[in-house]
């Protein structure tokens, strides 16, 4: 399947070229008629029209007028899939050792998912797809209303001793101390300030700094300044970021 994909994608911009907005159809470089193989190396993408036009003529031939085009699709053709084939290892190497386990598993394709996706009438997003992988899902998944959790990956800080400038030179001193009063940068915090011109409740990710005040991003603007007493620590970083997706998949109904 992963080996198909990156066939797909390494020649769907030469099918483009010639048709948009049709069908895309298999076509063996080298014709099955003359005894060509059905591996990835001799399979590429092509509209009915070009397909039909092609028969069982070798794509050197019917493209021989259009050397630029011939030369990008043999190339591609070329392109070594080591990467597909470790991906491939590695899925079928968690599987087995999965199944060992005695758990329930199944395993599935990305067409299924799109076809379990577009017979329940679902938009395209990453955590759909998700919910319709494999063949024991639901025939409906009501998920309207729902808002996923976004989880993204930002490390645990930067091995930078100091920041640069645009030429490559240090514009900050060299790091000092990780931890201030108690908090390190990521930490999620909840301030919450009772007078002056910063008074409210804020909670986000904050940035510390050795005077002892620090700066907390919050979904709509960046707070500066605040001190370090009003900040009760809701949980320490762990590299990662949490928030709620920007909309729901499906708006609620009335």
């Amino acid at each position: 399947m992963l080996a198909e994909r990156r066939a797909y994608d390494a020649n769907v911009l030469d099918a483009e070229q010639a048709s948009r907005g049709v069908p895309l159809e298999l076509d063996h470089v080298h014709p099955r008629a003359k005894r060509g193989s059905n591996r990835v190396s001799n399979l590429t993408l092509a509209c009915t029209s070009c397909n039909q036009r092609k028969g069982n003529q070798d794509v050197r031939d019917f493209l021989k007028d259009q050397p630029e085009r011939l030369t990008r699709l043999l190339g591609h053709l070329k392109a070594p899939l080591k990467d597909a084939a470790a991906l491939n290892i590695t899925r079928w190497a968690l599987y087995e050792r999965l199944a060992a386990l005695g758990l329930p598993l199944e395993g599935a394709s990305g067409g299924l998912t799109k076809y379990n996706r577009v017979g329940r009438g679902l938009p395209k997003t990453h955590w759909l797809d998700a919910a319709c992988v494999g063949r024991s899902i639901p025939q409906e998944l009501d998920v309207r209303g729902m808002v996923p959790l976004e989880i993204i990956a930002t490390g645990h800080g930067s091995r930078l001793m100091c920041r640069m400038d645009k030429h490559g030179f240090p514009r900050t001193v060299p790091k000092q101390h990780k931890r201030v009063q108690g908090f390190q940068t990521g930490d999620l915090v909840r301030a919450v300030v009772r007078s002056g011109t910063k008074q409210g409740t804020y909670v986000g990710k904050v940035a510390v700094r050795s005077r002892g005040t620090f700066n907390i991003p919050t979904a709509r603007v960046v707070v500066t300044d605040i001190r370090h007493r009003w900040c009760r620590l809701v949980t320490k970083a762990d590299g990662y970021i949490y928030q709620q997706g920007k909309e729901a998949a499906i708006p609620p109904s009335e």
